[in-house]
């Protein structure tokens, strides 16, 4: 996989990052019970949420480890043996494509004595084999060989298992022991995602970010576009979701229903059909019910058929669209990603926490498996749009992160016209954080 240069800090070897340390007499001594006393409905978070280590574990035990974890996609596993790693805070894992076909998530841990068993960031394998005392397993995890070793039941000692499920060409994790149903997600996802071909795709590029900022400043960046005038102007040119109850003129509100109803007419003899036709983001996630997935195609402003620099196709028409102009397909999942994809190439983003006030990103960029670099596609035609939507929203979270960390910082309320989506993620947190099973 290529990796091209970035603008913040690249992702290295996990153990090549800093430790991050939360400030100086940040720790919690209460329990969440009190933490969540000091929250405030319809404003924004305490400090303290973004930086104590205390606060930090307790996100980990319950919302990273409890539910669904994007990891990546499954074209990126085009072969049995093929695998990526990932690490969700302390616990190293290992995605690979089994004999079989069967995608499996496994705890990149021997059993023997604990060595992280591949190292690379992706690769090849006919089986795993631990770099230490050379134990051998399957590709489904299974103990073949123990060399040295005598009287011992491999069938009691292959590797941990972790549970994961694939809807149209992305694949998705849990560490819990028992996970949440992902049926519901999956009968909304598979279908939207399905005419994108993601399974048969390919990653044209894919970028690691270490920003420096906690995972939930990300998010509520992301449920926002408050910020999109200033901040992305790329992004406005393309998308009507930066227009809100308040700001919406009447020119705007009719080109939106413009393009909504030709939109209609025209998607409607593909099966395709716009989810999202009003002004301001969709809503999501829905905190009351513990909706934590959410997908909709939404319309391109008039002249765009992708989101590119500008707005013309940037390589050969994806999965099963026949016609350049089906907007965007977009998705969004709880705790930890986000995908925009046009007719001619999808981007996802995946989040991973390091620590109280570092988390690491991924952007890729995914086309056509049959696409070939140079002819098709070029990367710097494909990539701007979402770098650079990508790269500002980094900077503005790491500054944001700054200025929580100062004494002087009170929370402040959010706006009910341009925030509503940041008002749910922090209600659809804490009734996560208060979850005690």
């Amino acid at each position: 996989m290529k990796n091209t240069g970035q603008r913040l800090r690249s992702i290295g070897r996990r153990g090549d990052r800093p430790r991050p340390q939360p400030p100086a007499g940040s720790a919690a001594n209460g329990s969440t019970a009190s933490w969540l006393r000091e929250c405030r409905p319809g404003w924004a978070l305490p400090g303290k949420f973004h930086s104590d280590e205390e606060i930090y574990r307790a996100d980990l035990d319950r919302i990273w480890r409890r539910g669904w974890l994007f990891a990546g996609h499954s074209c990126e596993l085009s072969k049995p043996g093929d695998y990526f790693t990932l690490q969700v805070a302390a616990d190293p894992l290992i995605v690979l494509r089994g004999p079989a076909g069967t995608i499996h998530c496994l705890h990149n841990v021997c059993r023997h004595r604990g060595s992280p068993i591949c190292n690379d960031a992706a690769g090849h394998v006919s089986r795993l084999v631990c770099p230490y005392h050379q134990w051998a397993y399957g590709l489904d995890g299974a103990l073949l060989s123990c060399r040295g070793m005598h009287d011992l039941d491999k069938s009691q000692l292959g590797l941990k298992r972790v549970h994961v499920r694939e809807a149209a060409g992305l694949i998705f994790l849990s560490l819990a022991v028992d996970p949440p149903s992902f049926e519901p997600a999956h009968e909304l996802l598979a279908p939207l995602a399905q005419p994108q071909g993601l399974q048969r795709a390919k990653v044209a590029q894919a970028v690691d970010y270490l920003v420096r900022a906690n995972w939930k400043l990300v998010w509520e960046n992301n449920r926002e576009c408050y910020h999109c005038n200033l901040n992305h102007p790329q992004y406005i040119k393309a998308n009507f979701d930066h227009f809100n109850a308040d700001d919406t003129t009447p020119r705007i509100r009719k080109e939106i229903s413009r393009v909504v109803a030709r939109s209609e007419k025209k998607w409607q003899a593909t099966g395709l059909a716009p989810t999202h036709t009003q002004t301001g983001m969709t809503k999501f996630p829905d905190a009351e019910n513990n909706i934590w997935f959410s997908g909709n195609r939404t319309p391109l402003v008039d002249g765009y058929v992708s989101e590119s620099m500008d707005g013309q196709r940037v390589g050969p028409l994806m999965g099963d669209y026949s016609d350049a102009d089906v907007g965007t397909m977009r998705i969004r999942t709880l705790p930890n990603f986000w995908n925009h994809s046009s007719c001619d190439h999808a981007v996802s983003t995946r989040l991973l926490p390091v620590g109280p006030q570092l988390t690491a990103l991924r952007v890729w960029w995914l086309v056509d498996a049959k696409a070939v670099e140079g002819r098709d596609y070029q990367l710097d035609k494909l990539m701007p749009f979402w770098q650079l939507t990508s790269e500002q929203d980094w900077e503005i979270c790491e500054r944001q992160q700054r200025g929580v960390n100062s004494s002087a910082f009170t929370p402040g309320p959010y706006s009910t016209v341009k925030e509503y989506n940041v008002d749910s993620f922090v209600r659809w947190y804490l009734k996560m954080l208060a979850k005690q099973k």
